[in-house]
């Protein structure tokens, strides 16, 4: 443990002194984060400094990969409030993430960052959670990630001046361009500079100079999803079962390598709003589709690469103090690099034929001739059949005569004697097994060492026991494992002449290294190409298991025959098919239906192809055309979940209110069930009043509902359009009652099916007085509503004009017909107008 003797921590709070090398004095950790066993108690975690492909933590665990990533961050004080910066590192990536940005009261920004990055440990300064005097942002940040370890340094180290000599001194110069960038950001330099020198302590590391790779993120290049939109969504976890793949990422998830995963999954959480770029993947996807060659190629490619982010991770960092344990860790990741530059030429190979410019550009890149000169370096020194292998045994063998003969005249010696002393536990194995007639072999495994293995019947022992000779017997069904004295010395001799073999291997490895560091840069370069092309075969992948088609870009959010990516991997049959379509002049759409008719359902569908569109897969449709959101908020409400209480209430008033405060003219909008956690008059209330605010905003909002007085507000309002999902009406022949049968078609207007409560009641058994008095009250209550409501021909004849002008203006706007197909169109719209606009006069006709 890097924090000393746990015993010594205080029940709420520790603070300890982290000493070490490289930590100057006085840098305080005050560790917060909550046991599982315990919501009250709160200790320190202890570190495991990163070695080799594995990190030690008990932090909790994504839904794919094991949290690994390390964030700090620090808020302006006095005026500058608000302003917020952050900087992270992931232990598996030498990438630096820089951001800084304003923020709202509700630091919604900071919250849904961090819920993408999913840290391992959050870094803040002491002044901010001071006792009793904690900023908002502490306590908020505290209260969304509870399982996760928070850290607290002096506020002296979120220091600007120190980032920026961190930047420059460990920023690769492929991306150097990053300090005109952040030279005036002053917060985010301030929170690299703490991270870094807590993350060199944890690791008991520093990053070589000129290693890392640094950049800025701003928010305004991807989209916002919140993260209860996420969760609502299920785009990386399924809400009834973390370990279950029914969700956006299991949907497109057909990666090969770790990398390509986290770029999906980064990339569902935060698509892009850029046409351009993603026009640029979908011309990717598409030559893949069209070209089986240049698919199966580059797959069987990629699939041989390994976690190449985390092998730079290792490569870049120099070790404090060396260890055997280190040195294996160097000597194995020399290993994997040599694997992975073998298969540069492969790669080029593969994309030689390729005419996008995306993968164009790829193949230039690919051409950097660095690659050929870390080869070269690497197979003067290392043996050129030294390969990556699986099997703990195979592997220890590779490290063992990784460096070629007569480089080094005692480690050949040394390697005689591992030879040799492996030769002779064959060799007692064997002995083992005349001397007393039992069909032994010789087994491995790195927690062991060697040892024996027996499959063999009880029946066949003396006595139904092993000789005496033999300890640490282990059984399963009828497979022996054991040892003996002599085996265990010859073990103890065999990894002695190992740490040997390793520490001399590894001088030489390091004097390798030193030698090409200059040129590894351009393994971040090929990390980035290997994870999105991977990326993007996995979404070439899933348009070949289902009909998906490439989605166009425009001011319109049009989806024909559309269905929900997800419901398809579940269901035995294709789920139902239906349009959508929402423009600047029908933006706010009402959806109506009986519960489970399907409303949630084709809300979260369409969020879904929104989210596949934005980062350039196809989507499940005949046809579709969106307009880029900026952001995207879901309000999802749950059918079975109609319990009216305070908590209910408030949680919605909760998601509600942050969707006002943060949507603009180019979110897409999505609501479910709003107001149902209190009375039908209040719920009313608030839904008639939350929509006429999100109507003023002009973004596209679909508005599922029960509350059928609010589908009149399309009297007052020409850009709201009502639709419905279908129920027909089954008579069961035998008890004479009727059944609603669903059909989850969307139409349009509002729902016939005023009354399924009604319905419902009628099926119970309920007194039928009582039900005929529901009736009737109903009737009233509606004929009365639908009196205030009606729409006035003038009103109806505003909203056919409103229509007319917005499809005119859109057609000026996009449209790409010649002129003959373009006057057979604008009469077609005159016709329409004429038809649908009531007690038109003869000015109106000239109109």
């Amino acid at each position: 443990s890097y924090f000393g003797d746990k015993s010594s921590y205080a029940e709420n709070a520790s603070t300890v002194n982290l000493t070490s090398s490289s930590s100057a004095p006085g840098l305080n950790s005050t560790c917060i984060g909550k046991t599982p066993l315990s919501s009250t108690r709160s200790v320190c975690r202890s570190h495991t400094p990163l070695m080799g492909y594995s990190v030690t933590s008990s932090s909790a665990v994504s839904a794919h990969t094991t949290a690994s990533v390390i964030v700090a961050v620090v808020e302006g004080r006095g005026l500058a409030r608000g302003e917020v910066g952050m900087a992270s590192i992931d232990l598996k990536n030498p990438e630096v993430i820089l951001s800084q940005f304003a923020d709202n009261t509700t630091y919604a920004k900071v919250i849904t960052k961090l819920k993408i990055l999913t840290p391992l440990e959050i870094i803040m300064s002491n002044t901010a959670c001071d006792a009793g005097n904690a900023t908002k942002l502490f306590s908020l940040i505290t209260e969304h990630f509870k399982n996760v370890t928070f850290t607290t340094v002096q506020r002296k180290y979120f220091n600007e001046t120190k980032g920026l000599e961190y930047i420059e001194q460990l920023c690769a110069s492929e991306f150097g361009t990053v300090f005109m960038e952040v030279q005036s950001k002053y917060y985010c330099l301030a929170a690299v500079a703490a991270l870094l020198k807590y993350v060199e302590f944890i690791q008991n590391s520093v990053y070589a100079p000129k290693s890392l790779k640094v950049r800025f993120q701003g928010s305004e290049k991807t989209a916002m999803i919140d993260s209860s939109s996420a969760q609502n969504l299920e785009l990386v976890t399924n809400n009834r079962d973390s370990r279950n793949g029914h969700t956006l990422f299991g949907v497109l998830n057909y990666t090969k390598t770790p990398g390509g995963s986290r770029r999906l999954r980064s990339n569902i959480l935060e698509p892009l709003v850029d046409a351009e770029t993603i026009n640029t993947r979908l011309d990717c996807v598409q030559e893949l589709l069209q070209d089986e060659e240049m698919f199966f190629g580059l797959q069987a490619v990629i699939s041989k690469f390994l976690d190449t982010e985390q092998l730079l991770s290792v490569l870049v960092q120099i070790p404090k103090q060396d260890t055997v344990k280190t040195a294996e860790s160097k000597i194995t990741n020399l290993i994997y690099l040599k694997h992975t530059l073998e298969l540069v030429e492969p790669l080029k190979a593969a994309l030689r034929n390729c005419s996008t410019p995306l993968l164009k550009a790829y193949y230039s890149s690919l051409e950097d001739s660095r690659f050929e000169i870390i080869l070269e370096k690497i197979t003067t020194v290392i043996n050129d059949d030294t390969r990556y292998t699986k099997g703990c045994l195979n592997m220890r063998t590779q490290k063992c005569y990784a460096v070629k003969p007569n480089v080094n005249e005692f480690l050949d010696i040394a390697r005689r004697t591992y030879t040799e002393i492996v030769d002779d536990i064959a060799g007692l194995i064997t002995q083992l097994a005349e001397k007393y007639n039992l069909p032994m072999r010789t087994s491995f495994s790195s927690a062991r060492g060697f040892f024996i293995q027996m499959n063999a019947d009880c029946s066949i022992l003396p006595d139904g026991q092993l000789p005496s000779e033999f300890t640490k017997i282990t059984k399963m069904k009828n497979t022996y494992s054991f040892t003996s004295a002599d085996l265990i010395k010859m073990n103890e001799r065999c990894q002695e002449s190992l740490r040997e073999i390793y520490h001399m291997t590894y001088l030489i490895v390091c004097k390798l290294l030193n030698e090409i560091y200059e040129y590894i840069h351009c393994l971040y370069k090929l990390s980035d190409i290997v994870s999105m092309l991977d990326m993007l075969l996995s979404f070439a992948h899933a348009c070949t298991l289902s009909d998906y088609v490439r989605p166009e870009f425009t001011d319109t959010l049009a989806i024909k025959q559309g269905w929900h990516p997800i419901l398809e991997k579940i269901a035995v049959e294709k789920p139902v098919s239906n349009n959508t379509y929402l423009t600047e002049g029908s933006s706010f759409v009402i959806i109506t239906g009986p519960n489970m008719s399907g409303k949630s359902t084709y809300l979260k569908q369409i969020a879904l192809c929104q989210i596949m569109a934005q980062i350039g897969s196809y989507v499940p449709a005949e046809y579709c055309s969106f307009r880029i959101a900026e952001q995207i908020f879901t309000r999802i409400g749950m059918d079975d979940d109609i319990e009216t209480n305070a908590s209910t209430f408030m949680k919605e008033m909760k998601e509600i209110t942050y969707i006002i405060q943060n949507a603009n003219d180019k979110s897409l909008i999505i609501i479910d069930e709003l107001g149902r956690g209190t009375s039908a008059e209040e719920g009313i209330g608030i839904c008639y009043a939350a929509c006429e605010y999100l109507l003023s905003l002009k973004a596209f909002t679909l508005f599922a509902t029960h509350f059928l007085e609010l589908c009149h507000i399309d009297a007052l309002y020409p850009n709201v359009e009502n639709y419905h999902f279908e129920v027909q009406h089954v008579r069961s022949s035998a008890s004479g009652n009727e059944k609603i049968a669903y059909t989850y078609k969307l139409s349009k207007g509002y729902t016939e099916e005023k009354n399924y409560g009604l319905k419902a009641a009628e099926v119970s058994s309920l007194p039928p007085s009582i039900i005929l008095d529901a009736r009737e009250i109903t009737n009233h209550i509606a004929r009365q509503i639908l009196h205030r409501q009606k729409s006035t021909p003038e009103t109806m004849k505003q909203r056919v004009v409103y229509h007319l002008a917005i499809r005119l203006v859109q057609t000026a706007r996009n449209s790409r017909l010649d002129p003959d197909s373009l006057r057979i169109y604008l009469k077609g719209l005159k016709k329409k107008y004429e038809a649908n606009c009531p007690a038109l006069g003869p000015s109106d006709k000239q109109q």
